[in-house]
């Protein structure tokens, strides 16, 4: 009787779990799968303008109009906007010509090109390049690219035969790597020289390696007049190899690459060298062999090119900037391109690391009077200095005040103006971006964009007009165009999100709250189910990027999607973004908040934060989950192992768990040098004992950024405390998942749903993209 008692008892318990136990449905992933890029980007209109200018400085753009994709013209002298020719008229060209129906603001446009002439462009359709001028509106096939042609910046990188080629400023010639030598290719005549013959494995010229990342292409600065380069000799024979190994059916294939470690004895160095390339002539600077290490950030490439190097115009000398392994001294010099011999001008020396502006090299040296434009944190913001270049002596400060400057965009040397962005200076959100424009003597700051929010701008070949486009994060973006001084000319396009808010879309709300230390503001996003229940609380998933190089946000300017947050959110989440301490684009203070503690991660702000916005929006505090890629890999798990009682459920993808695992720079420069910082105690796998939540870990088997054994040291540890945890790896994915992200995704949706939510989800959803048979 008993026994018939308990089974009685135990059937109507589990039934009770299961009749609480929510349910979701295919078709509750199908609304949320509805605000995925693929779904919400086809509903705005009227997206970001890139002008092609001509050498008249009118420009074409192209729009997304309501009425399909619409070429403009512009002429900033007239004000005028109109059609770039006739739509109609090349939409019926091109079906006669083809066969095929083409409607005038959907035409299928590829590499267009637009000849400097105005009177015709060049375009690929299907696969055929086409030929339309527009003054007779005749169509014609095309068998060879014209017009503007492809010369422009030096640096400019090209593909030949399997070698990355670096093109020179006057697009005659270009340098790429063979054999771990440098090799000059004359482009007209195809014409091959060899010049360097001394380079062997680990020891090559111009060769691109970061651990992190590499690349076969050449890295070199180009002098104006295309005659010499200034490059490097890479010495990485002392360091160690980082392997991954193929998946595959039959033997594995090993792969091998140099990536030092914070803590290796040394670094790579380089020994830095000028080559003449018209006489294949190979000069070292007579300077001991520099670190491997930039202003910019983990590398010393910027825009393809090496870093912190800047010519004068004629080709005889060069300023070049050398920073110490730790990032603390950086000493500028300047080189003769034709002895090698090297002059001091000064050296900067900082106590954590320096950095010569925002993601942006902002130093310059202008040699016509001899000084250098110079970037420095050390009055606790980013500005800009006025040096001698001849006694390296201060001159004056150039911007000062409770702001920084981000990027230094132009400098007119003639009329003594700069032109840069800068962040902080204006009333509201700290990491709106504005432009400005400043004399050489520090007077005349003038805002040229005063329109509240985030503003990107460029500039026409002759510096006489900007476009500005501007936004919110919860407010679509407006572009118009302005002379030089900030007027404004002419409005070219608003991004139209009607049809969106008609389906339900809204944008996220913006917040600004008070970090863990009780004083320092910090802001965020906030994503909210577009259908909320009154008097219902949703559990919170917090999105993580610590940085310090950069925050979970990202931009501060408009996106109709970020992610897949909102779409989350729709599962029924109140999903957030909190842009912690540490970070950039604020004060120097600001941004050392966790200097040599990369364990902190920003946590303890999150958590402080998501407690204050659980007092306005209706949050299940005991309901918390967080999940992030990379930096967001490593602070997910440190989370759920550092603060188990307040996060509950945690994704963590591709994470870098221990610093001494990933590449040298990264670490060192925000660290501090092994032997300066306690990286053992900031190991995710020295915590992992404590984990009492639901953990999944992620990773790729092929990263080569993050190599998959900062992942193993988790499981290892997490195996040893006899914890439970959930895992996925790909096997044939890098850092950033590629193909499988669609996958990840759906497993990241599932597994919040399931043990955050407290929900069933359906199984087996299929994104688009995750079934790879399709």
């Amino acid at each position: 009787m008993k026994k018939q008692l308990l089974t009685i008892s135990t059937i109507l318990t589990v039934f009770t779990l299961k009749a609480q136990n929510k349910i979701l449905t295919a078709k509750d992933y199908e609304r949320a799968e509805q605000f995925l890029s693929y779904n919400v980007e086809p509903l705005v209109s009227g997206t970001a303008v890139y002008p092609n200018w001509t050498s008249g400085e009118r420009f074409r753009y192209l729009v997304n109009t309501k009425n399909g994709k619409e070429f403009l013209l512009v002429d900033p002298a007239k004000k005028s906007k109109v059609a770039a020719f006739d739509h109609q008229k090349l939409a019926d060209a091109l079906s006669k010509a083809t066969g095929k129906k083409y409607e005038p603001y959907a035409l299928p446009f590829q590499n267009i090109n637009f000849a400097d002439d105005e009177q015709s462009f060049q375009f690929m359709a299907d696969g055929q390049l086409w030929n339309f001028n527009v003054s007779t509106n005749t169509l014609a096939e095309s068998k060879s690219a014209a017009g503007r042609g492809s010369a422009g910046r030096g640096g400019a990188m090209n593909r030949m035969g399997g070698y990355a080629e670096s093109v020179s400023p006057d697009g005659k010639k270009a340098v790429y790597i063979k054999d771990w030598n440098l090799w000059l290719k004359d482009l007209a005549s195809k014409k091959e020289t060899q010049l360097t013959f001394d380079g062997v494995k680990d020891y090559g010229y111009a060769t691109d390696n970061a651990g992190w990342k590499t690349s076969d292409r050449a890295i070199v600065r180009w002098s104006p007049d295309s005659k010499k380069i200034a490059t490097f000799q890479q010495d990485q024979r002392h360091l160690n190899d980082m392997y991954l190994v193929t998946t595959n059916v039959g033997a594995p294939t090993l792969k091998a690459w140099k990536y030092p470690l914070p803590g290796d004895k040394e670094v790579a160095k380089l020994r830095r060298v000028v080559i003449d390339v018209e006489n294949a002539k190979v000069v070292s600077l007579q300077i001991p062999l520099d670190d491997h290490r930039s202003s910019l950030s983990d590398d010393i490439v910027d825009g393809g090119q090496l870093a912190d190097i800047d010519w004068n115009p004629d080709g005889t000398e060069f300023a070049f900037l050398s920073t110490s392994r730790d990032h603390k001294i950086s000493k500028l010099q300047l080189a003769n391109a034709t002895t090698g011999a090297v002059r001091e001008i000064f050296t900067e020396t900082v106590k954590t690391h320096f950095e010569s502006g925002v993601n942006s090299i902002n130093w310059r040296y202008l040699p016509k009077t001899n000084e250098i434009l110079w970037y420095s944190e050390r009055d606790n913001w980013g500005h800009l200095y006025l040096y001698d270049a001849k006694t390296g002596k201060l001159k004056n400060q150039i911007t000062k005040g409770n702001w920084l400057v981000g990027r230094l965009i132009k400098v007119d040397e003639k009329n003594r103006k700069l032109y840069f962005t800068g962040y902080g200076r204006e009333k509201g959100n700290p990491y709106f971006s504005y432009l400005y424009q400043i004399n050489f003597d520090g007077k005349g700051l003038t805002l040229l964009t005063p329109e509240e929010g985030n503003h990107q701008v460029s500039f026409s070949p002759d510096f006489n007009y900007i476009v500005d486009a501007y936004s919110q994060p919860n407010v679509p973006t407006v572009t118009v165009l302005r002379d030089i001084k900030g007027k404004l000319i002419n409005e070219l396009g608003r991004v139209d999100v009607s049809k969106l808010t008609a389906k339900g879309w809204k944008a996220p709300d913006v917040v600004k709250l008070v970090a863990a230390d009780g004083k320092t503001d910090i802001y965020g996003l906030v994503f909210t189910p577009t259908q909320m229940e009154a008097g219902k609380k949703y559990p919170v998933v917090d999105y993580i990027y610590p940085g310090p190089q950069g925050g979970s946000v990202g931009s501060w300017s408009f996106a109709a999607t970020r992610g897949d947050h909102q779409a989350l959110a729709e599962l029924g989440f109140i999903v957030v973004l909190i842009e912690g301490t540490s970070n950039p684009m604020r004060s120097k203070s600001y941004h050392d908040m966790n200097y040599g503690n990369m364990g902190e991660n920003t946590l303890p702000d999150q958590i402080t934060g998501i407690k204050q916005l659980a007092e306005k929006y209706p949050i299940d505090i005991d309901k918390v989950g967080i999940w992030g890629h990379s930096g967001g890999g490593f602070a997910t798990a440190s989370a759920l192992f550092k603060y188990p009682d307040f996060f509950k459920v945690g994704v963590s993808q591709a994470g870098n768990h221990d610093n001494r695992n990933y590449e040298d720079d990264w670490g060192e420069r925000y660290n501090g040098l092994a032997e300066n910082s306690d990286y053992a105690a900031q190991a995710n796998q020295t915590h992992a004992k404590n984990l009492k939540g639901k953990l999944m870990l992620a990773h790729g088997m092929m990263d080569n950024n993050v190599p998959p054994y900062n992942v193993y040291l988790v499981i290892d540890a997490l195996n040893k405390a006899n914890k439970d945890y959930d895992l996925v790896l790909f096997p044939h994915s890098s850092h950033g998942f590629g193909a499988n992200n669609p996958y990840m995704m759906r497993r990241r949706w599932d597994y919040f749903v399931k043990h955050l939510l407290g929900a069933e989800p359906p199984k087996e959803f299929n994104l688009r993209g995750t079934n790879q048979n399709q």
